[in-house]
């Protein structure tokens, strides 16, 4: 039986990048040493993380003037890390159409019972379970503000947000931790980018965060470790990196980049997104709680069937037939589907076999 990974992280990760790292698991580079069991600080992890930042920026076109760090704690330290880098005393504005993203917001306000600074919710729709973007006017914006943080993409919830919103002159920071690499962002639309790796670009352990360089905090933060310019001025290596998931990134990225880019992958993704939404937008049977077609997150797809007894019969019986981790977020029920970069396309056609069946069988 075919197994199918529509994990929404940890996710799959490409065939290829395994074998390579199964092949070179216990001796890297004729070294005699596994990349687990290397030094942070020997030639051949020096060449790892080098290379696995010169790939990246070849893929995202980041300008020289953005310094890129691999950090730990996941996208879920940022949260605390931004604010506490960039917004004393000053007004933080967050965008929240998920999940995601009010903790971001939520992480803020517990922060500023302590630290200096005023968050703010520039939109939310909440009230309507995220089924869509917030919107707001850009003249509430206050220019002096530190940022506008926002999510580029839904994971749990399905929508996406393609085109930065014009945010009065203030700095836009941007977790995109679900669709990094897998459509085409202006990496200057942004003051800030950061991503946790364990949905499209490796393994959990890292992150990866692209900041500019002049929006960099001067003042010192509340520890070392939680500094982004001693980060940067370390260049990763402020304490010892998760070193292996960068090896594994380093090698995605390398993947991406074989295939033919970011502008490929994007293309590769709409069309094997738009496979699984054509079938369900003709259908009667499913629908997608994505209110807006064009905010549609081509990394991840939410659906359910007429009932929450069908969803769990279909959860169930899909899990049995090889397509795993499919049942939905337990804070919106049904399905989703993960078609991350690494997912491969005869994977939706099957999964669409699959729903086509289930329907024929329960209708």
């Amino acid at each position: 039986m075919t197994i199918y990974n529509f994990s929404a992280g940890p996710a799959v990760l490409p065939k290829s990048v395994l074998e390579k790292a199964q092949a070179e698991f216990l001796d890297y580079n004729g070294s005699g040493m596994s990349v687990l069991e290397m030094s942070h600080r020997s030639k051949d992890f020096d060449d790892i993380i080098k290379g696995a930042e010169a790939t990246l920026r070849e893929l995202m076109a980041i300008p020289d003037n953005y310094k890129v760090i691999f950090m730990q704690g996941g996208a879920s330290l940022q949260f605390s890390m931004i604010p506490l880098n960039f917004a004393k005393g000053k007004k933080a504005y967050y965008l929240v159409g998920g999940s995601w993203g009010k903790k971001a917001y939520t992480e803020a306000v517990k922060l500023a019972k302590t630290i200096p600074f005023e968050p703010i919710l520039l939109g939310s729709t909440e009230d309507i379970v995220y089924a869509e973007l917030p919107t707001f006017d850009k003249a509430d914006i206050d220019t002096d503000a530190a940022y506008v943080h926002l999510t580029t993409n839904n994971t749990i919830e399905g929508t996406a947000l393609y085109t930065v919103p014009d945010t009065n002159g203030v700095p836009v920071i941007a977790d995109m931790s679900s669709n990094i690499l897998a459509a085409r962002y202006n990496v200057e639309d942004f003051a800030m980018i950061y991503a946790g790796a364990q949905k499209n670009i490796g393994p959990a352990g890292v992150t990866v965060v692209i900041v500019r360089e002049d929006f960099l905090n001067d003042e010192p933060a509340l520890s070392s470790m939680l500094d982004y310019r001693i980060q940067v001025d370390n260049e990763s290596l402020y304490n010892t990196p998760p070193a292996y998931s960068i090896y594994i990134s380093k090698l995605v990225f390398e993947w991406v980049k074989e295939i033919g880019g970011v502008d490929e992958m994007e293309k590769i993704n709409r069309e094997k997104a738009g496979l699984l939404y054509d079938f369900i937008d003709q259908s009667d049977f499913y629908t997608s709680p994505v209110r807006i077609a064009e905010q549609r997150s081509v990394a991840n797809i939410p659906f359910v069937s007429p009932s929450a007894d069908l969803d769990a019969k279909f959860a169930k019986e899909a899990e049995a037939a090889g397509f795993k981790n499919i049942k939905g977020h337990r804070s919106v029920g049904g399905m989703r589907a993960s078609l991350y970069n690494a997912f491969p396309r005869q994977g939706v056609l099957d999964l669409i076999d699959f729903m086509k069946t289930f329907e024929a069988e329960n209708k």
